[in-house]
């Protein structure tokens, strides 16, 4: 056995149906010969871009795997792994290495020193009879504690040296979960049920404990309104009474009410990491936090009660513990707070409703969200935004409502990586009308991997909202805009989808949104890719952070 066969065959045992890949690699043809699909992109970021959505839809009981060549093919992924490292997406990136004879020899480029500090491990398979501990090492990092992506060097030579088959002995890595300290919860539960008003924090870690059906529970327990970050949005149904919605660079408004009101705050799967892309917690809350990493704690908010262990866990720990200490006086439906947070929904739309069914022309963007929450089914969809004023918004208006029913990113922005995800997620959940949401400076960063979906018959819709610039750029660089409109772009991204050959149409009256949105969903449902032109004008105007 060739010592890429061996790796191949490790990641057969270990669940991989595809490879992720661009342009060359030594488990590539290994890969193939296992029954392990590669799916070449046109970019390193978008094969990288693409296991992460996969893992992602899947919770990482899938892990996606990369290959790419040495030296210029990691080099260029550079930009893809950093945004899974920020999300904390698992992810194997394998790329190739010339050989060690070349090692620390300039000009040669090493991927272990250079991504030290974007993956969770990074290392070198240095002989073929270390294959097998590499691996399952690598994948005890994948499968264990907070997640995100491993990188591992194949050697060019591995794929011509020969190991004995009996030698390659391995056993598929179990994830292995832990709970929070009794004593811990009950402190938590206390503070909690003691609090005036709290608000449940729900961050991604749910989504990847699966733990939507015990966060209900507690929820409809404790009687709490709950609000999800960025990446853990479709966490909790955004159509459950007690929903508040989505808190990021543009938040629900229930998100900014309840924060605001709250004077407890649970993070639950959350880190609690304030970034741009993050709804900021208010000054002189009391916090309890559940995080699977000890590093999220005391970080950039002082915290009363920790929670280490895996959301779903400790939810169901919460519960148990609520109703000891609840009793026989477990707590009724509270009316009242439901009304209060349709009130503040209603509100909301007394002020932005004429935005969203506004008939314009050129088109307003929440236009565009209007119609797609009105004409499509969201049980049945998967739906990433882009980064930018798409994801500012899509997030606080689209409701979601069944878990990685949306994927949603942003601790780093890779303008272009929705695209990837969307068709990682397709591959992942093939039932699922996948759509990638994106503008037109997005599409000029990985537009050409439309023809990847085509050319993998991985049928996604892509949405380009066209509005012929970079959108809320302007007070960035007044001068240079002024003086040399640098933010405008110009392009027709329907002729470019067709010349790569994808279905695509123009749409530019309200009118004809909904019927293209049934035409891209039938033509999808039958195979086919699908890219959707939506000529629109610049929105300026964009729900507040909080």
């Amino acid at each position: 056995m060739k010592g890429t066969e061996a790796i191949a065959k490790i990641l057969k045992q270990e669940g991989a149906d595809y490879f992720f890949c661009f342009p060359s690699n030594p488990v590539i043809d290994a890969a193939a010969a296992a029954d392990i699909r590669p799916i070449m992109a046109r970019t390193e970021r978008a094969a990288v871009a693409m296991a992460d959505g996969y893992t992602r839809v899947t919770n990482g009981r899938k892990i996606g795997v990369v290959g790419v060549q040495d030296g210029p093919g990691i080099e260029s992924s550079f930009g893809g792994i950093a945004q899974a490292y920020s999300d904390s997406t698992p992810i194997l990136v394998l790329p190739g290495l010339e050989g060690m004879h070349r090692l620390y020899r300039q000009p040669t480029f090493s991927a272990i020193s250079s991504f030290r500090d974007i993956t969770k491990w990074a290392a070198t398979i240095t002989s073929i009879e270390r294959v097998p501990e590499m691996m399952r090492r690598a994948f005890t990092y994948l499968r264990m504690g907070r997640p995100g992506p491993v990188l591992l060097e194949v050697p060019w030579p591995l794929k011509d040296t020969e190991i004995d088959e009996s030698l390659v002995q391995y056993a598929p890595v179990k994830r292995a979960r832990t709970a929070a300290d009794p004593e811990d919860v009950k402190a938590a539960v206390s503070a909690f049920l003691e609090a005036r008003v709290p608000l449940i924090h729900a961050g991604q870690g749910v989504l990847y404990a699966e733990a939507s059906d015990e966060l209900r529970e507690f929820a409809e327990l404790v009687q709490a309104p709950v609000m999800t970050t960025l990446p853990g949005k479709s966490g909790f149904p955004e159509t459950h009474p007690l929903s508040v919605g989505t808190g990021g660079l543009s938040s629900a408004p229930g998100v900014t009410h309840f924060l605001h009101k709250a004077d407890l705050i649970f993070g639950i799967g959350a880190s609690l990491t304030n970034v741009a892309f993050a709804a900021p917690l208010p000054e002189g809350r009391k916090i309890v936090q559940c995080t699977v990493d000890e590093r999220d704690v005391n970080k950039d908010y002082a915290v009363v009660q920790v929670l280490i262990g895996d959301a779903k866990l400790v939810l169901q720990q919460c519960i148990t513990e609520a109703k000891r200490q609840l009793g026989s006086s477990n707590r009724q439906a509270n009316d009242a707070l439901v009304r209060e947070i349709q009130g503040v929904k209603d509100e909301w739309w007394a002020n932005w409703g004429s935005k969203l069914t506004s008939d314009e022309v050129p088109l307003a963007p929440y236009r565009v969200i209007w119609e797609m929450m009105n004409t499509l089914e969201a049980k049945d969809v998967i739906i990433t935004h882009d980064s930018g004023t798409p994801r500012d918004m899509l997030a606080p208006c689209w409701k979601s409502v069944s878990p990685r029913g949306y994927i949603g990113w942003g601790k780093s922005t890779h303008l272009g990586y929705g695209l990837g995800l969307a068709l990682g997620a397709k591959l992942a959940a093939p039932e699922k009308f996948v759509i990638n949401f994106m503008g037109d400076g997005a599409f000029g960063m990985t537009g050409m991997d439309v023809e990847t979906g085509v050319r993998n018959k991985i049928p996604i819709l892509t949405i380009v909202l066209n509005n012929s610039c970079l959108g809320n750029y302007e007070r960035y660089q007044p001068i240079a805009n002024q003086r040399y409109r640098m933010r405008y772009f110009q392009g027709d991204y329907r002729s470019v989808a067709q010349g790569l050959g994808a279905y695509s149409e123009r749409v530019e009256k309200p009118e004809e949104i909904a019927p293209a949105l049934r035409r891209a969903h039938q033509m999808t449902a039958d195979g086919k890719s699908v890219l959707l032109e939506i000529i629109t004008r610049e929105e300026t105007m964009l729900l507040p952070r909080s």
